[in-house]
This record gives structure tokens, sequence and C-alpha cells, in this order.
């Protein structure tokens, strides 16, 4: 079915599914098992350090002979570092978040790397494409983690007017049904997150895949929106008290000290009371934990099975 997909043939991957390069989550261990059941995994550098970033890299390379890449935060205190271990370990795909990966794309290039940002924006986008990258990812807020404003549904076909370069559409999509969605809206391959924490290679505690598969669909929350850092994760007493703060008019810096270690908390500690859990809007869709080749094998089926119905509407 993707044999002519241009993502696949870029990537060198068998379907255009990507999983999201989440910091403290996307480690090799979920990389390498995306990667091996077809799609693309990506390391979470977030603020890693760049050593241990290296050491993930080499593990995801033992596990793995398939294409993967890695996610790097561009506002990490590490970025130019990471950036270096990329390139000496010649990462073939690294996405981008949180800035313009710019300076950096001539060097990716030189050898052989697919750059590919993550634009909440259509202007972004277009900044982006002069800058030489290889494709964009159109996240929409419906999104875990860090988020833009414009929905995934708004924001996607009109990213695919405005750029002549693939793009991967993300936010709100768990299933075939938000892969075919997002192929009817432009796009040429997905990028999935909160599916895959619910998955059994994901290192993550327990508590944090349970609290997703027990999650509704008003349980998301945004938090951060007073200084222009928006953060949807699953309500708890966290959020509730980051709430309380924010209306109260406290400073940013006092904002950023209650969330401190917060997401390290919840993955690896359990915590996901005090803790944030980072999880998209597509939380409630989610019933149950499962292997990532199961993941991806049951949306593909998914996928073609509603291929086929929509030939008999038209």
């Amino acid at each position: 079915m993707f044999e002519n997909n241009p993502i696949c043939r870029m990537l060198g991957i068998k379907y255009p599914i990507f999983q999201g390069g989440m910091a403290w989550i996307g480690t090799a261990e979920l990389a390498s098992a995306v990667s091996n059941a077809g799609g693309l995994g990506l390391i979470g550098a977030g603020h890693m350090p760049p050593d241990a970033l290296r050491n993930e890299i080499q593990k995801a390379k033992g596990w793995t002979d398939k294409p993967f890449g890695v996610n790097v935060m561009l506002m990490s205190p590490f970025v130019k570092e990471v950036m270096q271990v990329v390139l000496e370990e010649r990462v073939p795909v690294i996405t981008t978040g949180a800035g313009n990966p710019g300076e950096y794309v001539p060097a990716l290039k030189e050898i052989g790397s697919k750059v590919i940002p993550v634009v909440a924006s259509v202007a972004l986008a277009r900044r982006l494409v002069r800058t030489g990258v290889d494709a964009v990812i159109a996240e929409g807020t419906e999104s875990g983690g860090h988020i833009g404003e414009a929905t995934t549904m708004t924001l996607l076909p009109q990213v695919v007017d405005a750029v002549k370069i693939p793009v991967i559409g993300a936010g709100g999509i768990a299933d075939g049904r938000g892969m075919m969605a997002a192929f009817m809206l432009g796009a040429s391959g997905v990028q999935i997150g909160t599916r895959f924490v619910a998955s059994t290679e994901a290192v993550v505690s327990e508590a944090y895949k349970n609290r997703i598969v027990k999650a509704k669909d008003i349980d998301s929350t945004v938090t951060g929106r007073t200084y222009g850092h928006p953060v949807r994760s699953l309500r708890n007493d966290m959020t509730r008290e980051y709430t309380r703060l924010e209306a109260e008019g406290k400073s940013f810096e006092e904002l950023e000290y209650l969330t401190l270690g917060s997401l390290r908390k919840a993955v690896q500690e359990g915590d996901v009371i005090r803790g944030t859990v980072m999880a998209g809007q597509i939380a409630g869709l989610i019933q149950d934990i499962k292997p990532c080749r199961e993941i991806i094998e049951d949306m593909m089926r998914e996928c073609h099975e509603l291929a086929r119905k929509a030939a008999d509407f038209v």
C-alpha cells in the first residue's frame, strides 16, 4: 500500500508511522521496537546530556538494523553537544522541536541525515522549508506535551497547501481511523505519541501507562498558557495546583519550580498524582497496553479496511 509513499521512500521504512520523540519516554527500547515493526522509532533527546544520548543511540543500533531517528529539543542547554553526537553517530533521521534547526541543517545534510522539524503554524513551516529541511511534522493542539493552538484538522491541510515537501500529521491520532483522516487531509504520514506510551516496550512506569488506559475523553488539560508555554497533560493534583497558582498570578519561575522534575517523577517513579502525566486528548480512546508491532499492525489493518470502504463512497 505504501510502496510509493514519499516518506517511506525517503526514509526506507515500511509504514509512514513515526513514534513521537518524547523526553524520558522515547528511549532506545521503544525506538528500536517501533523501527523493527516497520515504523520510524525516535529517541527523545529532551534535556539529555550528550553522553547519555550517545548511549541510547548505540543501544538502538544494537537492537535494530532498521532506520531510526533522534528528536532534538532545540531549547536544550546541551543542544550543540547533542547535535555533535548525532553527527558523529550518523543518525539517519533528525526531528526537532522548540525552535529553528536552520543552523544545523547543512552539517546534517552533509552526512545524509534527513531533517524533519515539528511545526505548529503555517508561517513556521514556510520559514523552515527555506532552510532546506526534508519534510515537516504538522502537530495539532490535541497532542500531549508542549503544544500550539491550531487543531490537527485545521493545521494539517493548511501546511500541506503551503509547502512543497512531505507533511506528517500529528496530534490526536492513535488508530487507523486517525491515520486515514490524516491522509485525506493531505498528510504523507503520521506521528503518534500517546498510543506508543501505552505499549509493552515503553520503559515507563505501569502507573503512567494505566493512567492513560483509564483516561476519559475529558481528562486532559492545558497549563502554562499565561506565559506562552502551554503543556497538555492528564488532570491530577499537580495540574490543579498549577492552575490555581497560575490564576493567582504567580511568576513564571514559581510555576516552573512546581513542575521541576515532575515528568521524570511520573515516568520513572509512577507518581501520577504529583507528577506530570503528559498525554494527548486521544488518551480516552486507548483501552489497552500491547506490543508496538501489534499497535502498528492493527493500525494498518484498519487503514486498509477504511481505504476499501472509502472506494464505495465515490
